[in-house]
């Protein structure tokens, strides 16, 4: 049982790591090639700057083929051993479909936490730098960001934008306070061309105010503001949830998204980021019980066939009910977990339907 344990997962897992460094290269190869003109005039012609470029983008591509590739390879090692007849062996032996799951499962495992420390720790850290570059995709995010890279701040229910804050957080420049009511609406906007922290408080200077109605804006030059500010991590303050860690996630969910936005993104990023955990089992699981249906070397296009049809269908299942989750109009946990939970109870149901044949 070891010795095949050993044998399946080898095969397995060599094939995810062909598959998925065959996209990624392939993927990462055009996106450097089109963007190229543009690294090469942030780095004043330096050629090695293409591949610094392909390198931070690494991480985040792999993550986005890491399931498929797992799909894929898991497919073709089934369907290679049903065309040479050999998973007539395993069954004919007295291995069942669980017990082959069973010995995937440590790969399943391995795999899952691997892609959930890239995902968290990877990806944000070469995000951070992706940013500063102003490259490809990212372009369009540091534009967004303003010229300043504004920080985020909370401060009971307000929020406050900064767009400039010195090394100690003391001094901020072109500050904007969003005052807010128990229901999060606006009740009152302060504009200030600076804010500088004496005491606990901050001093607002050239402060306007801005009440709602058609009420006129009262200039009240220097004012005093006694909230006590929260700042958005430094590395997150774009807000965007896919290139921040669990604990910056946490953060930002416990003090309401800072305004950047709804707190319910964050929540269901949060339960996204741990469902990486089991998908990479389930995808292993779901594929076993496919080859039980066949004994002999026949019909193995429709095992594929079958196999990637059920990934595909959970890859569109997952990405629709991601976006419920953040649009709000389901909750986080479950816009996050129910494609994983459909996923499972799929795999039971084909299992316990093949272990019942066998």
């Amino acid at each position: 049982m070891k010795i095949i344990a050993r044998l399946l997962t080898r095969m397995v897992f060599y094939r995810f790591l062909f598959i998925l460094l065959g996209m990624t290269f392939f993927v990462l190869m055009l996106d450097t090639l089109s963007n190229m003109d543009d690294i090469l005039a942030y780095s004043n012609n330096d050629y090695t700057a293409l591949l610094r470029y392909a390198g931070l983008r690494f991480p985040q591509v792999t993550t986005t083929f890491w399931t498929l590739s797992l799909l894929l390879a898991v497919l073709l090692t089934l369907v290679e051993l049903s065309w040479r007849n050999e998973l007539v062996s395993l069954w004919a032996a007295g291995i069942s479909p669980l017990q082959v799951m069973v010995m995937l499962l440590p790969l399943g495992i391995v795999l899952g936490v691997t892609q959930f420390a890239v995902k968290d720790r990877a990806v944000p850290l070469t995000a951070r730098e992706l940013r500063d570059w102003g490259v490809g995709d990212y372009s369009r995010k540091k534009l967004q960001l303003g010229e300043r890279d504004p920080m985020w701040m909370r401060a009971g229910r307000d929020i406050v934008r900064a767009e400039k804050v010195d090394a100690d957080m003391k001094r901020l420049e072109g500050v904007t306070i969003f005052r807010r009511d128990r229901e999060g609406l606006l009740i009152e906007q302060i504009i200030a061309d600076g804010a500088e922290q004496r005491n606990g408080r901050w001093i607002l200077r050239n402060a306007v105010v801005y009440a709602p109605g058609n009420a006129p804006p009262e200039r009240v030059g220097t004012m005093i503001y006694s909230g006590s500010l929260k700042f958005a991590a430094s590395g997150a303050r774009s807000g965007d949830p896919e290139e921040m860690t669990l604990s910056s996630l946490d953060y930002f969910i416990a003090n309401q998204g800072f305004g950047i936005r709804p707190v319910f993104v964050y929540k269901t990023r949060w339960h996204k980021r741990l469902t990486l955990l089991f998908t990479a089992w389930l995808m292993i699981a779901v594929c076993i019980p496919l080859a039980a249906r066949f004994r002999r070397g026949g019909a193995v296009g429709y095992m594929f066939g079958a196999g990637v049809a059920i990934g595909f269908a959970y890859f569109i299942f997952d990405g629709i009910s991601t976006t419920i989750g953040e649009m709000g109009l389901a909750p986080p946990w479950m816009a996050a977990w129910m494609p994983v939970i459909a996923l499972a109870l799929l795999a039971a149901a084909m299992t316990l339907k093949a272990e019942s044949v066998s």
